[in-house]
């Protein structure tokens, strides 16, 4: 398990790739000789349990590197990842497991938590101008070119600087003005209505490949889906900044699938929506249905397990 802590300029995968060629050293000779034929650079291949894009940070995140030497110790692997991490990785715990072990396969659950500051958030929602909101703009602006179909642009996410938003109604699409205040506790009562249900969340991802936009693939068991108000520790605030923390833990979770999520749940709570406009949103036929993700900077996985999930440990009851 490792602390991974995003700037909002580097990935994940840029980490690791540091990581992997630290690694090297430990290949196997067989391997390395394979890799040298192939004019290939000598380094380790590491698996992970879980998704961070860029500017989402981990607590806890799974990765495992497999060598068919026998002479090397789990401490060689610590030292040479902290070694060449860069100060943004950090191994905090290791151990020797079987090949058959897949930190991403074998995992039974997630938990991600998403921060939410309720008291001066401009700073976050300004984080927010990245390059989803470019991509939507440029094939905005081929749409009107006639250069992309609508239906190319379905999977366009919109703006989250835009003063409107757009609604599936029984009319079709409508556009309609965007509610600035919501409550904590609304959020907290739709969130709980997707606990304990193995629901299809395509409606809620983004930027996902064409075979997992449909059926088995789309769909997650949601453990755990809360939200609370909560104070952190600020050094310019004695009594601690107000923020909401939404805690969820499923089986899986789709691409941008928990920030969508509390995007959404949000725009519905401060529109004063019924306790399942979420399990209704599920059935809409257009993504353009639920909110633009939240920005990154307030998402993090917790924890990956790999035994059942116990709900005593949830973070908020």
């Amino acid at each position: 398990m490792g602390l991974l802590l995003m700037d909002g300029r580097n990935s994940l995968t840029y980490i690791l790739f540091r990581v992997e060629k630290s690694l090297g050293g430990f290949v196997d000779e067989r391997k390395a000789q394979l890799l040298k034929k192939k004019c290939k650079p000598l380094e380790g291949r590491v698996l992970v349990a879980g998704r961070t894009d860029k500017g989402v940070s981990a607590l806890n995140q799974v990765c495992s590197f497999y060598t068919w030497r026998k002479d090397i110790e789990p401490i060689d692997v610590e030292d040479a990842i902290n070694k060449d991490a860069s100060g943004k990785l950090r191994v905090v715990s290791i151990s020797k497991v079987s090949r058959s072990f897949h930190p991403n396969f074998s995992a039974k659950w997630r938990r991600y938590l998403y921060i939410f500051p309720l008291d001066n958030a401009e700073p976050l929602r300004k984080s927010g101008e990245n390059h989803e909101n470019f991509i939507f703009d440029e094939n905005l602006e081929k749409q009107r070119n006639g250069l992309l179909s609508e239906e190319d642009t379905e999977e366009v996410i919109l703006s989250e600087d835009d003063e409107l938003e757009i609604e599936e109604t029984s009319n079709g699409l409508e556009v309609v003005e965007k509610p600035s205040d919501f409550s904590v506790i609304k959020v907290d009562q739709l969130l709980q209505q997707l606990q304990g249900k193995v629901l299809s969340y395509k409606m809620f991802a983004r930027d996902t490949k064409a075979a997992r936009n449909e059926g088995p693939p789309t769909e997650c068991f949601m453990y755990h889906a809360r939200a609370a108000e909560i104070r952190l520790s600020c050094s310019d605030c004695v009594e601690g900044r107000r923020v909401m923390c939404v805690e969820l833990v499923a089986n899986r979770f789709l691409r941008k699938m928990v920030r969508v999520l509390v995007a959404t749940s949000i725009r519905e709570a401060a529109a004063g929506a019924e306790n399942d406009a979420l399990l209704k949103l599920l059935e809409a036929s257009c993504r353009r249905a639920t909110a633009p993700p939240a920005p990154s900077e307030g998402l993090c996985l917790f924890d990956v397990g790999y035994a059942d999930f116990d709900p005593q440990t949830s973070l908020i009851s």
